[in-house]
Formats: C-alpha cells, structure tokens, sequence
C-alpha cells in the first residue's frame, strides 16, 4: 500500500491521537502507527503542536525537541527535526518553564503568562505543520494532555485547537489502565463543543490487560452513548520497556521497566544508584544501563537512602541544577555520595549532575530560577557559571582511557572549567576535549547525554565494575526490535486500513 508522494494534487494527510488525560500511551501509539505505516510504504513523519517535558533531543537542523518526538521519527525512519515539535515547554519550577519555539530557546514563561499568549504561537506551529506536510505522505500528530481540560481551551495550540485551526481528525485514546475509562470517553464527549466533537472519528482503549470480549459491552456502550466508533482495543504492550521513555510519569513505574531484580544466576547484580531529582532531565540516558540483565538500576525517592552497597551512583540531568542541588542536600545525599567515595565506589555525573560535582554552581542572571549560586558536592576540581548560549550539539569521539568509541549529545547552559578539565573523560572528533576525571579515579563527569547507548563504551564501564561480566545487550538494535514488535502489535488490534482512510 504505498501512496504517491505529496503534491498540491495530491497532498498529505494527518490524523491526530489526542488522549483522555496524561499517560494514556498517546507517544506509544503515533510511534507504532508511523513504523506500521513506514513499514507499508509510505512516508510518514510525527508532529506535536506542543510538548510539555524535560526529557527531549537535539535535532538534525540544531535545534531541540521532545524526546517523544525524536523516538517517533526514528519510527519513520528519519532524522528528528524541530517542525515535528515547534512548541516545547521545559519545566524549571512549580509555575515556570523554559520556553523552547521552532527548536530555539525563547525564554522562560510563567503558567499564568504562558496561558495569556500561548494562541500568538498557533501561526509557529501551522507553518511547521505545512512544511512537514510537505515532506511526505502521511503526518500523525499528538496532542498534549487532554481535550477535556476545558480550563485550557482559551487558545488552545496543544489538541482541539491545533485540530480545528488545521482541520485534522482526531482518534481518541482511552487509558484502561487508570480505572474507569467509559468515565473519559463519555466525560470527554460531555464537556466538548459539537464541533470539537464532529473532529473526533472515533476512540480507542489503550494498556488493556485480559480477555478482550470481556470488554465488548463497554465498546458498545461508549459507542451508543458518544456516536464515536470504537476503533479497537490495544492490549498491554510489556515490550515498551525498550524504548526510550518519555517523561517523568514513566518513573512512577520504573518497577515495570524491566530492570533487575538483584540477582544473576546466583551471582550480585552491578548496583546502579540514581537519585530522583525533583527537575529530573534527559533520564533515557540510564534506558541502555537498564536494558542489561546484570544490572539493576535503583531510582532513589526522596525519603530514602542511598544503599551503601551499590556500585555506581549516576547523577541525572536537572532542569534547574541549583534547585535539584539543594534537593539533594536536604535528602542528605550528599553523605551518602561521600561515604560510597569512602568505600572505593564510582559516581558519574551527566549534565547537571557534571555542575553538581564541582565546587560551585553560579546563576548570576536568573536563567534556572533565582539568581544565585550554591557550592557543589566538591568532588571535581571545576566550577560552573550558568551563562551564554545554550549549545545543542550531536557529538562523537572516544574514551581516551581506553579508545572505545562514544557518540551522544550536548544540550545545556552553563560553562565549566577547573584544573580537573585537564584530565578530561572523552576527547571528541574536533579535537575539543570532554568532561571532567578526578585524581582519583572514581569520579566523572560530563556533558554529553547518551553516551551508554553506545554498546561497545557502555560495554567496557560495566566490565570494570565486573571483571569476566556475560552481559551484551544491543541497545539500538533492541529498541528497533520493539519499534517493529509494537508496530505488529497495533497491526493485530487496529483496522490500520480503516485508520488510514479517516486521515484528511
């Protein structure tokens, strides 16, 4: 089934997934459907109006968007670019975000103030919807949260306006998981206008567990009840695990990721220890860590210890480091980190997780909150100073310890420097040279997020941990695997045909 490309004749056609509230698997879903539709021909491409996260990926064209995204394009087959996201909001605090337009940082917002001009962005995002459209075939959109929060609907850029400004139809996914799902579908036809109604073609339910004919008489009963029709039942998918997540609603059941349990074959685990900062950032760098059976990555909660048996503590990326710093201050984990240097253990610091182990952070102009600064952990000899442009850069080079190749990405504020940028991680392709080691050995840091996606780098750090270590994952082929696996499984439960021909 391949169609002719786009032309003005002939052009491209959208439909849009929008859910019945947050973590209905809406991401999942426009994913499979772009490597299905890839997978019969056709040239498809994601798009989201509008994204909320702070887990996102740096672009072919050099800008930045939603790690969502940047998943789904690699569903299609291509590379990310900043049209598939123009509107990224990133969380700094309770009421603020940095605002990220058309790939760029534009500055920070307030929600209140957000709400007041978010609709002068609907002219950004219908131009980066055409020129996608442009491109290809077929264009699955995704929106944001849910068409029912009514609250939002003035300038609404994120579901039913973005739908109504560019005509598209929309499926609506039902979150079966979550407990009464007849309750979303029906609230969410109730509190719509008619017309908004008239957009949507039809619903789906999402992470169904069981036997399926079970659930008919609710399908009918939606169906009387709303005029939509149920366009299928998609079972749980326990393959997502393998894929990159999301956002941060993913680590709320990081038990169900397929990390270890502790054990190998009667042999420890390796004992990786992350500590969960409130602005947690760019987390799917530990998705490769976990993809291994010999480790088992522990998310540390506020309220808890750091195990004293573990071997590596990793200090996640942060959206506001200074904030996240005094978090972890207050959780006491910075004793926690002293006494697991004092026993022989390593700890890596990616992003800001790198500024917390110098000596200082400084914010002189506010750009992460309140202007300030806070001393660091004072485990690198460096100093950072949160200031210039923000750099978003693809990056290859090596581990100069040991020649093994990495590749990743830099997206971050600040600057660092210190006497323990002398003896630098990685050195990169260009000739720069990358992070931070200590004297000692046993702590590192860098800017690059990424890095353990590279099988043979991510390989050889575990093996120092365990000498004679079994464990080999492929991450990327994995994550291809489960790309083509959920593509097969939407293909079982959904009329892809059908689908097809309600696009417009």
């Amino acid at each position: 089934m391949v169609d002719k490309p786009a032309t003005p004749q002939n052009p491209a056609r959208a439909i849009m997934v929008q859910g019945t509230g947050s973590d209905s698997g809406k991401s999942l879903i426009v994913a499979g459907l772009c490597r299905a539709f890839a997978k019969r021909g056709l040239t498809v491409r994601p798009f989201k109006p509008q994204n909320m996260s702070n887990n996102a990926a740096v672009t072919s064209d050099g800008g930045e968007i939603g790690r969502a995204q940047a998943l789904q394009a690699r569903a299609c087959g291509v590379a990310p670019h900043t049209d598939m996201n123009p509107v990224l909001l990133k969380p700094e605090a309770e009421n603020g975000a940095q605002l990220v337009v058309c790939g760029q940082m534009r500055g920070q917002v307030t929600a209140k103030d957000f709400r007041t001009f978010k609709e002068t962005l609907l002219p950004d995002v219908l131009a980066a919807f055409e020129r996608l459209k442009a491109t290809c075939d077929l264009v699955i959109v995704e929106g944001a949260g849910s068409p029912s929060e009514v609250n939002l609907r003035a300038g609404d850029i994120a579901n039913m306006g973005f739908a109504t400004a560019a005509k598209v139809p929309v499926i609506l996914a039902g979150d079966v998981e979550k407990g009464g799902v007849i309750a979303q579908v029906v609230g969410t036809h109730a509190v719509l206008m008619p017309s908004e109604r008239d957009l949507i073609k039809g619903f789906v339910i999402n992470k169904f567990r069981g036997d399926i004919s079970l659930f008919d008489p609710a399908v009918t009963d939606m169906e009387a009840r709303t005029g939509w029709a149920g366009l299928g039942v998609i079972p749980w998918f326990t393959k997502a695990a393998r894929l990159p997540k999301e956002d941060s609603a993913s680590l709320g059941r990081w038990a169900e990721t397929g990390r270890g349990d502790g054990t190998l074959n009667g042999r420890g685990a390796i004992r990786i220890a992350v500590p969960r900062f409130p602005r947690i950032a760019n987390f799917d760098d530990l998705d490769p860590l976990m993809c291994e059976d010999d480790v088992d990555v522990l998310m540390i909660e506020s309220g808890q210890a750091i195990p004293g048996d573990v071997d590596v503590i990793v200090l996640p990326g942060s959206k506001s480091v200074i904030s996240d710093l005094r978090h972890l201050k207050a959780e006491d984990w910075d004793v926690d980190i002293a006494a697991h240097i004092h026993r022989g253990g390593l700890v890596v610091g990616l992003c800001g997780g790198y500024q917390m182990l110098g000596q200082r952070i400084s914010d002189p102009d506010g750009i992460e909150g309140e202007a300030g600064e806070e001393l660091g952990l004072g485990l690198l000899d460096v100093e950072t100073v949160l200031t210039g442009d923000k750099t978003l850069e693809q990056i290859k080079g090596h581990e100069p310890a040991t020649g093994t190749s990495i590749a990743g990405y830099e997206m971050h504020i600040g600057l660092t420097e210190g006497p323990d940028r002398h003896t630098p991680w990685f050195h990169l392709e260009d000739g720069r040279e990358e992070g931070a080691l200590s004297a000692n050995g046993q702590v590192m840091g860098t800017y690059l997020h990424g890095v353990f996606a590279a099988d043979p780098f991510r390989h050889d750090f575990l093996s120092r941990l365990r000498e004679g270590r079994s464990g080999g994952a492929a991450y990327d082929q994995g994550v291809e695997e489960a790309l083509d696996d959920l593509a097969d499984h939407l293909e079982r439960c959904l009329d892809l045909y059908g689908l097809l021909a309600l696009a417009r």
